[in-house]
């Protein structure tokens, strides 16, 4: 009872309006300081990875890097035959207008679709790439400004910019629609829990609290580690999670020794009791999420830096409030019904008693049944089963999710497919950089120009090219056009094609040369490959991580070696599920999405790092209240069975919560958003009820005292009479 989370608690309970008051100020600080400082996002430096990345830097050092670049198309509004003089003076009228913008670096000549039928006008764009989205605005005021000037033309603007300001803008929409969805169902299922208006809503204010500190502290964070842009969406994700179950292990707690204290504790002693037991079991979970989501920075990569800068932080502030808060309204809440209790009592009224656990209810009895009578056969079932949703990983196909994965909805990616269809040349860019001497400056432009003139007789290319020169002579650069699709297999080919076979055999032969080829496709085929490079770092740590955490929560390294076990086997098939709705057809009219045939590149690691987190959750509440029966002196056999049901109505509820934060996020237009929410909805499922309820307990009923090796804390309880004839009677599971 001397533990930190106790002492925090106890400070709280004694002192309940300064912590709660303390909180709001903490809240709003949190918000003020983030607002003030502002968000640091990361700059086009900071994606670069593989060759792609070393090729970029190379001609950015040189400024000959390719600039972000918007096309307008200009077509009949009727869909007939364009006009040609009408085109070009509204090219013209357009060119102009651009030109005049500060954000317009240049604005390259009108062409031709082949059917003439279609022309373009390109407009490239000063400063950063990621940058670029901000600059669309002013480009598409003046488009539109064109259009009403020349009534009977069409202008549609579509380009990397204007489709990434429009996914931005969709991003934001689907989190207002999954907020929509997943704040009613929260609310409603801690209403079910807790039956009262005020109990329920502690939990959901404490996490939205929680959430809007985090938002704050992550963009002070971000000075220090830039923000991809994903911060936010994994801190309402997240924290929205993991701040209810929190809340909800603790209250639950705090009822439960309420309605066996029988009214003789007061709220203060409650709350201590529930911070020596919950509270305890809060701060390793957030420990365990906050260390395994910690791994994520081995793979050295900003967008998986982001998620797990905004992981840690919401999951520690979320940590904090149920250590401070929490205690605080329970106190203020807990004097609030003693006082109405003691009215009623001298109004000669009866005095309404918390209801206490009720034991987990049908549902857990069923599924516990198996393992308490069969657990071999319960265990080899449940593991069988789990593994045949592991089969179809096997199958496993990982990809970049690429700009031609983005929803039609976006208004500039319906252009975009109109650009592709007039314009195939338009559809891949290559763009191979060198570096040399000054000297050798002559001898690389003739390599460059040998490339191109292979490009020229390869089908994978289309023949145009174009070669500059620094003004320092010591960088060139060739840019090669390909028409296919960046996601296609000839755009892949011709990567291949120009990396293993055409530079090899010319500007490799120039000593002291550096090359390298850049643009989307090589983008694309460099992040997944560089993520494949760091997964046995991240996923070693992870696996040692996720032992040591748990040895530490229990002194066991049977249970640590267990829980690593369970968590692969869980993380694994729900990845295998994954596998098979997505990577197939079947699914699409259902989930509403258009398979790619493959997974996001980013899926299978942020899936392990973050259930290995948060399955420590559902771990450490249920083991610890199995260690704490069996401390009691109960044995194992029933320890494992009144922990497992004593913690059921806690995990079905956290489980249900969680779920439905994650499900909601299958609405998501955002392919790869879709999949990582599907997949932890089903992972938590997975984890909560088949893992939990049925492999757990049947691994520790088969394992009886040796589950606590090599811990003799145990075995020394079970093992005094004194103890074990004072135990709670046995839980009928019949």
């Amino acid at each position: 009872m001397n533990s930190f989370s106790v002492r925090v608690a106890r400070w709280s309970a004694r002192h309940p309006w300064r912590a709660i008051v303390g909180w709001l100020v903490f809240v709003a600080l949190c918000l003020g300081v983030g607002s003030a400082v502002g968000t640091n996002s990361a700059k086009t430096a900071d994606y670069r990875v593989g060759e792609a990345g070393r090729a970029e830097s190379l001609a950015a050092e040189a400024h000959l890097e390719r600039r972000a670049a918007e096309q307008v198309l200009i077509s009949s509004r009727s869909g007939g035959a364009l006009d040609q003089g009408t085109a070009r003076a509204a090219a013209k009228d357009l060119t102009e207008r651009m030109r005049k913008l500060p954000e317009v670096a240049g604005v390259a000549d009108p062409v031709w679709s082949q059917d003439r039928r279609i022309l373009m006008v390109e407009v490239a764009l000063k400063g950063e790439e990621r940058d670029a989205k901000d600059k669309v605005v002013a480009l598409v005021a003046q488009t539109s400004a064109v259009r009403k000037g020349h009534p009977g033309l069409l202008l549609e603007e579509t380009g990397s910019p204007s489709v990434s300001k429009g996914v931005e803008q969709q991003r934001g929409d689907d989190l207002a629609l999954s907020e929509a969805i997943t704040l009613p169902v929260t609310l409603l299922t801690l209403l079910v829990v807790f039956g009262s208006v005020t109990m329920a809503g502690v939990p959901l204010l404490l996490a939205l609290s929680s959430i809007a500190a985090a938002v704050g502290l992550s963009m002070v964070v971000s000075h220090v580690s830039p923000d991809a842009g994903v911060g936010t969406n994994v801190i309402l994700m997240i924290g929205l999670a993991v701040g209810v179950d929190y809340t909800l292990f603790y209250l639950k707690r705090e009822r439960e020794e309420r309605a066996r204290s029988g009214g003789r504790l007061s709220s203060e002693a409650l709350v201590e009791l529930a911070a020596a037991t919950s509270g305890r079991a809060v701060v390793v979970s957030g420990l365990a999420v906050v260390a395994s989501t910690a791994t994520l920075y081995l793979a050295s990569d900003v967008i998986f830096s982001s998620l797990a800068t905004g992981t840690i932080v919401v999951v520690l502030v979320a940590v904090a409030s149920s250590l401070t808060a929490l205690p605080a309204l329970l106190v203020k809440l807990g004097q609030r019904a003693e006082r109405r209790a003691r009215r009623r009592a001298e109004r000669g009224k009866p005095v309404r008693r918390v209801r206490g656990e009720s034991g987990g209810g049908r549902m857990w009895a069923a599924l516990l049944r198996p393992a308490a009578r069969h657990p071999l056969a319960t265990l080899c079932v449940s593991v069988l089963a789990l593994l045949a949703l592991v089969v179809p990983l096997a199958g496993l196909k990982i990809t970049e999710m690429s700009r031609d994965t983005h929803s039609r909805d976006i208004p500039a990616m319906r252009v975009y497919d109109r650009l592709n269809e007039a314009f195939p040349e338009q559809r891949v860019t290559h763009q191979v950089v060198v570096r040399a001497d000054a000297a050798r400056s002559a001898e690389v432009v003739a390599a460059l120009r040998e490339v191109a003139g292979r490009a020229e007789d390869d089908r994978l290319f289309t023949g145009a090219s174009r070669i500059r020169t620094s003004a320092d002579d010591r960088t060139s650069t060739l840019e090669l056009k390909v028409p296919y699709l960046g996601n296609s297999d000839e755009a892949y080919d011709s990567l291949d094609r120009l990396r293993d076979d055409f530079l090899p055999a010319t500007v490799g032969r120039i000593g002291g040369a550096e090359y390298g080829v850049s643009g989307d496709v090589a983008r694309y085929a460099d992040y997944p490959a560089h993520q494949n490079a760091k997964l046995p770092l991240v996923l070693g740590a992870l696996l040692l991580v996720t032992f040591a955490m748990t040895v530490y929560a229990f002194r066991s390294v049977v249970l640590g070696l267990l829980g690593v076990v369970l968590n692969l086997l869980s993380a694994a098939a729900a990845l295998g599920l994954l596998v098979l709705v997505f990577q197939g057809t079947w699914a699409e009219g259902l989930l509403d999405f258009d398979s790619t045939g493959s997974i996001g590149s980013r899926v299978p690691l942020f899936l392990f790092v973050i259930l290995f987190g948060l399955s420590m959750d559902y771990q450490v509440f249920v083991v610890s209240r199995i260690r704490e029966a069996a401390l009691a002196g109960v044995p194992t056999r029933q320890a494992v069975l009144d922990g497992i049901r004593s913690s059921a109505s806690v995990v079905t509820s956290a489980a249900v919560v969680m779920t439905t934060v994650f499900a909601s996020f299958v609405f998501l237009h955002i392919i790869e958003m879709k999949q990582i929410g599907f997949v932890l909805a089903a992972a938590v499922l997975i984890d909560a009820v088949v893992v939990r309820a049925l492999v757990l307990p049947a691994a520790m009923l088969l394992l009886g005292e040796s589950s606590w090796w090599p811990s003799r804390a145990v075995r020394r309880a079970i093992a005094v009479p004194e103890k074990r004839s004072s135990s709670r009677p046995a839980v009928d599971v019949r």
